[in-house]
C-alpha cells in the first residue's frame, strides 16, 4: 500500500512538473512583448568658444576614464571640384599619411603606444579627425592630434600608394555587383553631375597631385569652418586649457557655403537593367527622391520606414526573407541630407526569382500606403523607442550623436526628447508621410544581374519601361594599372 502510495505521490509531482513547464514554455506563434521604453538620460551639453573663435561642444561622462574627441570640419564630396571628384575623400586620407616632419609608420607608432586611436572620415557635407585615448594619455594625445589636423605634410610617396588603392577599388567594383547597383542608383536618381551622384574615375584619381590636396586643406580648415566635439572624464574647464594649447593658434579663414541643388523627383516609373553575365544573384535597388533632415515629417518617417524595411521585423524583410526564402535580407532607408537625399528599398536575390521578388517588393511599397493595425504600428514605435538609448552607449558613439546635434543645429533638448515624440506618431501621420514619399508610380528600379536570366521576367511584370545598361555606363572602363 505505502509503494502504491509513493508511487502516486510521484507521479503527481512528476505530472505537476510537466504541466508548469508546458504552462510557462513561450508563445511561438508571435513576436514577444516589448518592454516599455524609458527616458533617455544624458548629461547636459555644454558650449563654448576657445580665444579664436573655435566652438566646442562637451558632454562630460566621467563613469569610464576614456575621451572621445572630435574634430568636425564643415566640408565634404559636396565640396570637390567638378573635374576633381574624390579630392576632399583624399584630402582627408592624407592627413595622418604625415604631419609636422613625422611619417605616417612614425605618427600611427606613437598613437598605438599610447593606446589610443586616431582616425579621419569623410561624408557629403562634413568631415572629420576622431580621437579615442585613455584619460591619462590625453595630452600626448591631443598633441599629436593637433600635428594631424593643422600641421599635415601630404607627402608624394604617401599620395601615389593612396591613389593606387583607389584605382584598385574602382577596378574591384566592376566585379562587384552591390557596388556597381549602389553607384548607379546615385547617378541615375541624381545625375552624374548633381554632389550626390557623381563619382571619381581613373583620369581623375591619376591626376591628383600634392599640389591640389594642400589647396582644398587650405580652403577649408579654418578655425571659424570647424567644431570640436569631446565626451568623456572631463571638466569644461580643463578642457578648455587644453584645447587652447593645441588649437588656440588655428587661424580663421574665409569660407565660401557650398549649396547644393535640390534634384528633381522621379516622374515615372522606369528599369535599369545592367547585365552582369554569370551573376549568382540580382542585386535590387529601388527608390526615389526623399526627404532633408530637418523636414517636419521627419518622426512620421522613421516610424514608416521601421515598419517597412528599417528593421529586421520589417515588412521587406518577413516577406522576401523570411515568407518567400528568395534573400538573406531586404530593407529600405532614406539618406537624410540637408537636401533631401534618397529614399531606397534594396536587396539581393536568387537570379532565378528576380521577378518574383519584384512584385513582393512593390506589394510591400504600394501595402505601405494603407493603413496600419495598431498592434503594428505601436510595436514599430517601441522599437524605434527602445533601441535609441543604444546610439549612446560609448563615448564615440556619443560623440557621432552631437555632430548631427551641431551639423542641423538641433533643439538643446532634443536628444531627451526624441522617445517621446516617437511614441506620439499616430497612424496617420505615418500613412500621410508613406503616400508623400513612397510613390511606386514615381520611382526607378536598378536591377544587376544576368540579363539573359532575368529580363524575359523583368519584361512580363509591365512595370515600365526597361533601358539597358553597361557596367561601364556607370564606372568607365576598368582602369590600367600601373607599375
Amino acid at each position: 500500500m505505502k509503494k502504491i502510495f509513493s508511487f502516486a505521490i510521484n507521479l503527481f509531482v512528476v505530472s505537476a512538473f510537466c504541466f508548469s513547464i508546458y504552462a510557462q514554455s513561450p508563445d511561438r506563434t508571435k513576436p514577444p512583448q516589448l518592454p516599455p521604453p524609458s527616458q533617455l538620460k544624458l548629461p547636459a551639453v555644454q558650449q563654448f568658444q576657445l580665444s579664436n573663435g573655435l566652438k566646442v561642444v562637451l558632454m562630460e561622462k566621467h563613469d569610464v576614464p576614456l575621451i572621445q574627441l572630435n574634430v568636425v570640419v564643415k566640408m565634404g564630396s559636396v565640396n570637390d571640384p567638378e573635374n576633381k571628384v574624390g579630392l576632399s575623400n583624399l584630402t582627408m586620407d592624407m592627413l595622418d599619411e604625415g604631419a609636422a616632419g613625422k611619417s605616417s609608420l612614425e605618427l600611427a607608432d606613437e598613437i598605438d603606444f599610447l593606446g589610443a586611436r586616431i582616425t579621419t572620415n569623410s561624408s557629403a557635407h562634413i568631415s572629420g579627425i576622431n580621437l579615442h585615448t585613455p584619460l591619462s594619455k590625453f595630452d600626448d594625445a591631443l598633441k599629436i592630434m593637433s600635428d594631424i589636423v593643422l600641421r599635415p605634410d601630404f607627402p608624394q610617396k604617401e599620395l601615389e600608394r593612396k591613389k593606387k588603392e583607389r584605382l584598385t577599388s574602382l577596378m574591384q567594383m566592376h566585379d562587384q555587383p552591390t557596388a556597381i547597383a549602389s553607384a548607379a542608383f546615385n547617378q541615375l536618381l541624381f545625375g552624374k553631375e548633381h554632389p550626390y551622384g557623381r563619382m571619381t574615375n581613373e583620369n581623375t584619381i591619376k591626376g591628383f597631385a600634392v599640389d591640389d590636396l594642400k589647396n582644398f586643406y587650405k580652403k577649408y580648415f579654418a578655425a571659424n569652418n570647424a567644431v570640436v566635439i569631446a565626451v568623456g572624464a572631463i571638466k569644461k574647464d580643463d578642457l578648455k586649457k587644453k584645447l587652447e594649447s593645441a588649437f588656440g593658434k588655428w587661424q580663421k579663414g574665409i569660407v565660401k557655403e557650398t549649396t547644393v541643388r535640390e534634384a528633381a523627383q522621379v516622374s515615372k516609373r522606369i528599369i535599369y537593367l545592367i547585365d552582369k553575365p554569370g551573376a549568382a544573384q540580382s542585386v535590387i535597388s529601388i527608390g526615389r527622391i526623399g526627404a532633408a533632415r530637418l523636414t517636419s515629417d521627419y518622426n512620421s518617417i522613421v516610424v514608416m520606414n521601421t515598419l517597412l524595411g528599417g528593421s529586421f521585423t520589417s515588412r521587406l524583410n518577413q516577406n522576401l526573407r523570411e515568407k518567400h526564402g528568395y534573400t538573406y535580407g531586404a530593407s529600405s532607408r532614406f539618406a537624410f541630407r540637408p537636401v533631401p537625399g534618397s529614399f531606397s528599398a534594396s536587396s539581393s536575390v536568387q537570379t532565378e526569382v528576380t521577378d518574383k521578388a519584384l512584385i513582393e517588393f512593390f506589394n510591400e511599397l504600394n501595402g505601405i500606403r494603407e493603413s496600419i493595425p495598431d498592434e503594428e504600428l505601436n510595436r514599430a514605435k517601441n522599437l524605434v523607442a527602445l533601441s535609441y538609448p543604444g546610439n549612446f552607449q560609448t563615448v564615440a558613439e556619443i560623440a557621432g550623436q552631437l555632430e548631427e546635434f551641431i551639423q542641423y543645429n538641433l533643439p538643446e533638448k532634443y536628444f531627451a526628447g526624441y522617445v517621446e515624440k516617437m511614441l506620439g506618431v499616430t497612424g496617420s501621420d505615418v500613412n500621410v508621410a508613406a503616400k508623400k514619399y513612397i510613390v511606386p508610380d514615381q520611382i526607378i528600379i536598378v536591377v544587376v544581374g544576368d540579363k539573359s536570366k532575368i529580363e524575359e521576367g523583368i519584361k512580363q511584370l509591365n512595370l515600365g519601361e526597361i533601358i539597358n545598361l553597361s557596367i561601364e555606363d556607370t564606372l568607365g572602363k576598368v582602369p590600367k594599372m600601373e607599375n
